[in-house]
C-alpha cells in the first residue's frame, strides 16, 4: 500500500475499489485541481488494476476540449469551474474510456485564482455512470489552504465514485 496519503483517503479508495470489484466496475477519473490525486491514490492500492482504466488530467480548458470533449461553448459560458464543466468531464471521460463509472473535479485550490463568484476553495465534482447516473456537488472549502482544498477534494471524488458505483447496475457475467 502507498503511504503518500493518510488514512481517511486510503480506506475510502479501498472502499470505492471493493465496491466497484464487487458490481464488476471498472473507473476513469476526469482531474483538473486534483492534478491526480483521485487516480494516484486509487493505484496506490495493490489489485487497483482490476479497477481502474485510466485518468485524464486535464488542467487546462484545451486539455477538457481535447481530452474530454468538453465543449468550448460551455467553458466559454459556465467557465472551467461550474456545474456544467464538471458535468461534461464527466460525461466526456465516459465517452473516451471503457469504463463503467467516472469522476471529475475542477475547481479554485489557491492560494490566488479566486473571484466573487468563484472563490478559492470553490470545487465542482460530477460522476456519471454508464446507465446514464449523473451526480454533482458544489462544495465551498475556503481558503483553506491549496493542500487542503486538494485533500478534501480527493475524499469528495471517491466518496462521489463510491455513491455512483453503489447505484449502478451489476454487470452481468
Amino acid at each position: 500500500m502507498d503511504t503518500m496519503f493518510d488514512e481517511a483517503i486510503m480506506h475510502a479508495a479501498r472502499s470505492v475499489l471493493s465496491i466497484c470489484q464487487a458490481h464488476g466496475l471498472t473507473l476513469a477519473t476526469a482531474e483538473s485541481c486534483t492534478g491526480g490525486l483521485v487516480a494516484a491514490a486509487l493505484t496506490g492500492i495493490e489489485g487497483s488494476s482490476a479497477v481502474v482504466e485510466r485518468g485524464f488530467v486535464t488542467y487546462s480548458n484545451e486539455a477538457k476540449m481535447a481530452m474530454l470533449g468538453v465543449p468550448s461553448t460551455i467553458l466559454q459560458a459556465h467557465g472551467a469551474v461550474s456545474r456544467e464543466t464538471a458535468e461534461a468531464m464527466a460525461r466526456g471521460a465516459l465517452a473516451h474510456a471503457p469504463v463503467g463509472v467516472t469522476v471529475s473535479i475542477t475547481g479554485i485550490a489557491g492560494p490566488g485564482g479566486g473571484s466573487d463568484d468563484k472563490p478559492v476553495g470553490l470545487v465542482h465534482f460530477a460522476a456519471a455512470s454508464r446507465d446514464g447516473a449523473l451526480i454533482h456537488r458544489r462544495c465551498e472549502f475556503g481558503d483553506i489552504g491549496r493542500g487542503e482544498v486538494r485533500r478534501r477534494s480527493v475524499l469528495e471524488a471517491l466518496q462521489m465514485l463510491q455513491d455512483v458505483a453503489e447505484g449502478a447496475p451489476r454487470k452481468t457475467p
